[in-house]
């Protein structure tokens, strides 16, 4: 593992749109976590898993990691073109555990590793805190290990700079107890390239349940440089309604690292599809996922998904929209966006 006390700052981190090599998943098999915990069969999640994967693998390659136990599941329900990659592994969420790409104009691709704790350890992860290094040893890739506690989701770049992030995680005692924000974007800087470093709150009073504390992934979405999807929903009583208007506000008075004030594209939340017998449950369409050439969108079987389908489609012409329905996964807390991970391409062309 590199140590980050070499000069990094030529690395950084493509935004989501610029070329894959490939997409990162890992495939659930924690039936006891998915059964007890979020009340789905381990079934339905593996189908709901296996819709994104062979939704992705129409438009470039997907690197399926999978735990021993759980090949034969993985093989029936994911296209051939799915490549499955045999690791030990405690749970699912890629985005989280796996490692974030950045690239560097002469010595090409790497991988940072962050301090990975669960979440501020709620839940098992003696395995999954050594994925991100494992599957960058495995691709024969440098590793920048961080002590700094983060997950893929709870950060959106725009690959010019400007990042964006929530209070509410990383600044939570159970992530970075005495950490500032100073720290943070130092290593942010020196680790992605990023100039500017924008806060929200997040979720301030965890009001959502949400195991993230408030992953910016559910709140906002780059749909390119200035532009941003973000997540908006119709019930203006809810305690939730407090939490959207928060995070609108401070994007609202956010410049980026060009100086520019943030265009702001409202995607509302699938209400309609909230089961409210659930513990948790994603609603937000702005847990999209930008492959090449697609964006794979969340869906319900609601009216909602044709909206928010019209308004990706609107912010993102000449890409194909994909709703892939992820009722069951939703249960967990997750959507698209945190069960995947883009490979940047290398060398890094631009985007159509």
């Amino acid at each position: 593992m590199h140590s980050n006390d070499n000069q990094t700052r030529a690395w950084r981190m493509p935004a989501e749109w610029a070329p894959h090599a490939a997409t990162w998943m890992v495939w659930p098999h924690n039936q006891g976590l998915w059964e007890s915990v979020w009340g789905m069969t381990l079934a339905q999640v593996q189908a709901d898993f296996a819709g994104v994967a062979n939704a992705i693998a129409r438009f470039e390659p997907v690197k399926l990691v999978v735990d021993p136990s759980a090949l034969d599941s993985a093989r029936a329900l994911c296209v051939e073109a799915v490549e499955l990659i045999v690791q030990p592994v405690n749970d699912s969420w890629c985005r989280d555990s796996g490692p974030s790409f950045v690239i560097h104009p002469q010595q090409g691709l790497a991988g940072v590793s962050w301090r990975f704790n669960a979440w501020g350890g709620k839940s098992a992860h003696d395995l999954d805190r050594s994925l991100a290094r494992r599957l960058l040893d495995d691709l024969g890739l440098a590793c920048f290990g961080s002590p700094l506690a983060n997950e893929g989701g709870a950060i959106h770049v725009d690959g010019e700079g400007t990042l964006i992030t929530t209070e509410s995680v990383l600044l939570n005692p159970n992530r970075n107890p005495g950490l500032g924000k100073a720290e943070i974007e130092d290593s942010f800087r020196r680790l992605l390239g990023i100039e500017k470093t924008i806060w929200l709150p997040g979720d301030p009073d965890y009001v959502t349940g949400d195991m993230t504390d408030g992953h910016v992934d559910g709140v906002c979405a780059f749909a390119r440089p200035g532009v941003l999807l973000v997540d908006a929903t119709h019930d203006q009583g809810s305690v939730y309604a407090e939490v959207v208007r928060e995070n609108r506000r401070a994007l609202e008075l956010a410049r980026d690292a060009r100086g520019r004030r943030f265009e702001l594209i409202e995607l509302f939340e699938a209400t309609a599809a909230v089961d409210a017998r659930a513990e948790v449950f994603c609603a937000s369409y702005t847990n999209f996922y930008i492959a090449n050439g697609a964006i794979i969108m969340p869906a319900y079987g609601i009216e909602a998904d044709h909206q928010a389908a019209a308004v990706l489609a609107r912010a993102f012409p000449g890409r194909e929209v994909v709703p892939v329905r992820i009722n069951a996964l939703a249960h967990g807390g997750g959507g698209v966006h945190c069960i995947t991970q883009q490979q940047p391409q290398w060398p890094l062309e631009v985007s159509a």
